[in-house]
């Protein structure tokens, strides 16, 4: 008994040590002036109180300041502001700036790491970084290479590092990092090499491992607990992880987690989405291949699983599940819920609960998917919580060495890893989209370690019969699994959204439009034309009183990777380059920073 109080003792001061390791980065985030991790707060909403830029003055919007990056490939995720101090990441090589805001910018450091150039290749989509995060003043930093740094805020002094994977081997990373308490969580890119993927959490102090959960394996190494931890209510059950799979096929098997990460701290529950499972050759991993696309909710301090939800069992189409989780609280059925939505790449928007997992709402956010009919919501069918695939659609099902034509989405999905903005005023949600299909052959492939596993050839194109273009910008009620309005863009939407309490939204576009609309109607308010594609995140803070709007703009990632990498082969960039030929008519490469204010 005296053992029991000991531990129970030690646990609970661990417990609210850990708490107050963070209690500075919450009170940051809730600080509107400020925009302190990626997704400017752990629900990932990218809501904004600000709003004294608003949708009466926001067609006055100029340019109040540039900087140049000094790399040209694709620039995704966002600047930070802490105080008076921006920070600006770039793609590979890396680049970190501090810059001086109440110093008209001035560079106070320059952190560039020195990378070895053959991790290069080894990058699925483009060389994109989505940017550091911010907490216990360190900035933090998971380069391409996988090296996480932990840098002095004020002196850019590296404070600590450690290597969380191997480039040999194929692993890399294109994610943001997300500090909880007193860790950092990190996630692994290269489902396209045969890597298995992994969440990681180290501890901030001295970068010291504190957990690391594999998508798939033993029990062991995917922490869960085989009586406690379910999927849709139901316990995983002993070897969930490797069942599923044939032999020892879930070595190689992907789930990688180069996505976004959120948190629930009353719960204590980090969520994420893991990517599709390797090959792309669904004949050669029969099976689930679970947890391969899968939304997970594990246990911040420990890493273990409370619940999963596996969105596309045996996935047939590269349809990974690492976009965004946003948390909300809503009312369902007139009692209010802890919420999870989520817009997968597979076309389907979810909602869940995020205590339980349990699967509330699952709608096509583009009516063009045609790969499945619905998701299966009856839960005491076999089929619950499963997507009715379409045979015509099913590239398993046609066969290997067979070209499955004219599948909606493609396989960059109706929305990938650009992160969607909620309104707590408007309740919904605003979701860049692809309006892309694609023809897709599998063919045979081999595992060598550090050498490309994909195994399938694609070619994609804008969704038929449509109004033409590979995009729309939409608002999404979540509750109702229902569109409420769209607007049509000529190339996909992948810039990330922002939502502000001015009842503006804005996003950029592939040609190098900022873009804001009502957020009520979508009525456009205001656009301006930056020097290359937007696949940035738009973020918002104020300076000396004043609100200001930044973006990177920068072609690249996977529909800009032909600009970015110079390709021309209509197949390359995993059918990328055909699908989005057109964009070098309207855009070039670049790589800079733009401020808007309203004029003075």
């Amino acid at each position: 008994m005296k053992k029991l109080l000991a531990l129970t003792s030690a646990l609970a001061l661990f417990s609210a040590g850990s708490a107050m390791a963070n209690s500075e980065l919450q009170t940051m985030m809730e600080d509107p002036n400020q925009w302190v991790i990626q997704t400017g707060d752990y629900k990932n909403q990218r809501y904004s109180a600000l709003d004294q830029i608003n949708k009466d003055n926001v067609g006055d919007l100029q340019v109040a300041w540039t900087f140049s990056t000094g790399v040209l490939r694709g620039h995704e995720g966002s600047p930070l502001v802490i105080g008076n101090v921006m920070y600006v990441h770039t793609p590979f090589p890396n680049i970190v700036y501090a810059l001086d805001l109440a110093n008209e910018g001035k560079i106070i450091w320059k952190y560039e790491p020195k990378q070895d150039p053959d991790v290069i290749p080894v990058m699925c989509c483009d060389t994109v970084n989505r940017g550091v995060a911010y907490s216990d003043g360190k900035i933090y930093l998971h380069q391409a290479d996988t090296t996480v740094v932990a840098l002095n805020a004020d002196t850019g002094a590296v404070e600590w590092s450690v290597k969380n994977g191997d480039p040999a081997i194929g692993e890399t990373n294109t994610a943001t990092v997300l500090p909880v308490k007193d860790k950092v969580i990190v996630g692994i890119s290269g489902g396209e090499f045969g890597v298995r993927g992994s969440v990681t959490a180290y501890n901030s102090a001295d970068g010291s491992l504190a957990w690391r959960a594999y998508s798939m394996g033993p029990d062991s190494d995917i922490l869960v607990d085989p009586a406690t931890t379910t999927h849709l209510g139901t316990p995983v059950g002993e070897n969930s992880g490797t069942n599923t799979w044939e032999g020892d096929q879930w070595m190689i098997g992907g789930g990688t987690t180069w996505g976004w990460y959120s948190y629930d701290a009353e719960e204590n529950l980090i969520y994420y989405g893991t990517g599709n499972p390797s090959t792309w050759n669904p004949a050669q991993r029969p099976g689930d291949n679970r947890w391969s696309m899968t939304i997970m909710a594990r246990d911040a301090d420990t890493g273990m699983a409370k619940w999963f939800y596996q969105m596309t069992p045996h996935d047939e189409w590269d349809y990974d599940g690492i976009n965004e989780m946003i948390l909300t609280e809503q009312d369902i059925d007139g009692t209010s819920r802890k919420l999870l939505t989520h817009f997968d790449r597979n076309g389907f928007g979810y909602t869940l609960d995020r205590v339980s997992g349990e699967l509330l709402v699952a709608e096509k956010f583009d009516p063009k998917v045609n790969w499945a009919t619905e998701v299966n919501m009856d839960p005491n069918s076999d089929q619950y919580g499963r997507p009715q695939v379409v045979a015509d659609y099913s590239t398993e099902q046609n066969g290997e060495d067979v070209n499955s034509t004219n599948i909606c989405p493609a396989a960059l999905g109706s929305k990938d890893q650009q992160p969607a903005a909620y309104s707590p005023e408007t309740e919904l949600f605003y979701v860049p989209t692809n309006h892309v299909c694609m023809d897709y052959e599998p063919f045979r492939v081999s595992y060598t370690a550090g050498q490309p596993y994909v195994g399938a050839t694609l070619a994609m194109y804008p969704a038929g019969d449509s109004h033409g273009g590979m995009g729309n910008f939409i608002a999404w009620d979540n509750v109702a699994g229902e569109i409420k309005w769209s607007i049509p863009e000529q190339f996909s939407v992948w810039s990330g959204a922002l939502a502000t309490a001015g009842d503006v939204v804005f996003y950029g576009t592939l040609e190098g439009y900022l873009k804001a609309v009502d957020a009520a109607t979508g009525e456009e308010l205001y656009k301006f034309k930056t020097p290359s594609g937007i696949i940035g995140n738009v973020m918002t803070y104020t300076q000396g009183d004043k609100q200001y709007v930044a973006i990177l703009s920068g072609v690249g990632g996977w529909a800009g990777i032909g600009l970015a990498a110079g390709l021309t082969n209509p197949n390359d960039g995993l059918g990328a380059v055909g699908g989005y030929a057109a964009l070098s008519d309207y855009t070039a490469l670049g790589g800079q920073l733009t401020v808007f204010a309203l004029p003075n």
